[in-house]
């Protein structure tokens, strides 16, 4: 026949949308058109695939090929739509069967011996495609990544030639099977027994991991603030599988997929020199940035005032949502952004003021200054602030080893299952319903709150937070019900950066 269906998809955030690649091939003047709102990148397709397929032993209809991505007004970007239009050349000029097509897809990027080549965003094809209860044809190289969509059925192919011989029912390709991907998880965070001294500042850390609270480290240079926040992953909870192949999927969109770090709380660590579309995301072709990058995640800001202040702000929306919505001329793409914000900061430029031995060289307007990089709504959105203070010679050598990170961890696995069994999700993403109804104080812990909110002149958002606090260290007590003792610590944790 003259005309060919074949099934792909393209990629819209984490979505990925059906695109049917039509092929009709009619008489006249050889020519190949390509239609269906196609980059730079699709309409390169036709010399790749044109030299495929005269490689890999094929004829090229010398005729008028018309191929068309539908539907056409969505925009398609990259080589994943090789394998596709090869597919559908072979079988509208019936060198190919095109029995099969009806329950397959198709991603995969040619080379020019025919050879197929991983593209990013499989994960996410799959998932679509175990939905929509077809199997997925994807190059070899792919294949271990989209095997982690349990739902879909993945032929791994070498070549176009294993997908014709398949298609003509001589060699069937293979299913991937992945017995158990959640045993490539591997316990390689920093350990916290590393850490000598700073027993408030492991304190703060094991109450973000309890309840995933941000944190605010704040110290003269070398104190440990960087030591502390990379053992943060270690303290986490085990990913549940949604949450893994949520995590994994935007690691794909962005290509940076590894598998054997399947199922571990990613770290990233962005250079403040970093822009508000590396920090959030964007691009003419939205991509995730780092906030998105570190879903389920630790983002760890260091050097925090040295951000630009508009990257900065940039942060304060997906604080609060747990997603990000990029949005460009012609394109509109959400992306999932539930991380773990944890920076550190010098209490100065010249990081020594407060220091016990090393004089601060910045006069009062320029500490005021670099303080005030930081705005009153960003800090507001900060749980935990925590000063990480010098310590002296004889403290580092005569400190007792701090506990384990899985002992650590042990305790926070303890408190987060406390907090699903009672609300269904951990307490920092409790909305204001769920705070009055599983975080309010007893009688004690209430009239001290209102104290502090009367003399801190604190806003409301830092009423609901401490309550969020509280309830997280009543968690780790073991108690029913926040009292005096967890309101006035989570109060202390809100203390501004001057010491108020």
């Amino acid at each position: 026949m003259s005309l060919a269906l074949v099934r792909s998809r393209a990629l819209d955030g984490l979505d990925a949308p059906e695109v049917t690649v039509e092929v009709h091939l009619a008489n006249g003047l050889p020519a190949f058109s390509l239609v269906g709102l196609p980059d730079t990148e699709v309409r390169e397709a036709r010399d790749r695939v044109r030299a495929a397929l005269q490689t890999s032993q094929f004829e090229f209809p010398q005729r008028r090929i018309t191929v068309n991505l539908a539907p056409a007004d969505l925009p398609k970007e990259g080589g994943r739509f090789d394998l596709a239009i090869a597919v559908g050349i072979l079988v509208a000029s019936g060198q190919v069967a095109g029995r099969l097509l009806d329950g397959l897809e198709f991603c995969g990027e040619l080379s020019l011996n025919g050879e197929l080549r991983a593209v990013r965003g499989v994960l996410a094809v799959a998932l679509a495609a175990g939905r929509a209860r077809r199997s997925l044809v994807v190059a070899t190289a792919n294949a271990p990544e989209a095997a982690l969509a349990r739902t879909a059925t993945v032929l791994p192919a070498a070549s176009l030639c294993a997908v014709a011989a398949h298609l003509n029912g001589h060699t069937p390709l293979p299913p991937t099977v992945l017995d158990n991907p959640a045993a490539a998880a591997t316990a390689c965070a920093p350990d916290l027994a590393d850490v000598r001294g700073q027993l408030q500042a492991r304190r703060a850390l094991e109450v973000a991991a309890a309840g995933a609270h941000s944190l605010l480290l704040f110290g003269p240079p070398g104190t440990g603030k960087s030591m502390l926040a990379q053992r943060l992953p270690g303290l986490l909870p085990p990913m549940l599988e949604h949450e893994a192949l949520e995590t994994a999927a935007v690691c794909s969109l962005e290509g940076s997929f590894d598998a054997s770090r399947w199922a571990q709380r990613p770290f990233r660590s962005p250079h403040h020199s970093a822009s508000a579309a590396a920090l959030v995301g964007g691009g003419a072709t939205p991509r995730p940035g780092e906030i998105s990058l570190a879903h389920n995640g630790v983002l760890y800001l260091d050097e925090l005032p040295e951000f630009d202040r508009r990257v900065l702000e940039s942060l304060r929306e997906p604080l609060e949502t747990g997603h990000i919505s990029v949005s460009r001329a012609r394109r509109r793409a959400e992306f999932p952004a539930r991380f773990q914000l944890v920076a550190a900061m010098n209490p100065c430029p010249c990081g020594y003021a407060g220091h016990p031995r090393k004089p601060c060289r910045c006069t009062p307007e320029q500490v005021a200054r670099y303080r005030g990089k930081l705005s009153g709504p960003l800090l507001d959105r900060i749980d935990l602030v925590v000063e990480v203070p010098v310590l002296a010679h004889e403290e580092l050598a005569t400190a007792v080893p701090a506990p384990s990170s899985a002992d650590v961890r042990a305790r926070v696995v303890q408190a987060r299952a406390q907090q699903m069994e009672r609300q269904g999700d951990v307490n920092a993403r409790l909305d204001s319903r769920g705070v009055e109804r599983f975080c309010l104080p007893d009688a004690a812990g209430a009239a001290l709150l209102q104290q502090a909110m009367n003399r801190l002149d604190l806003s409301a958002r830092a009423y609901h937070r401490i309550l969020r606090v509280a309830r997280t260290l009543a968690d780790m007590a073991g108690a029913a019900q926040p009292g005096a003792a967890h309101v006035a610590e989570a109060i202390q944790y809100r203390r501004s950066l001057d010491g108020r």
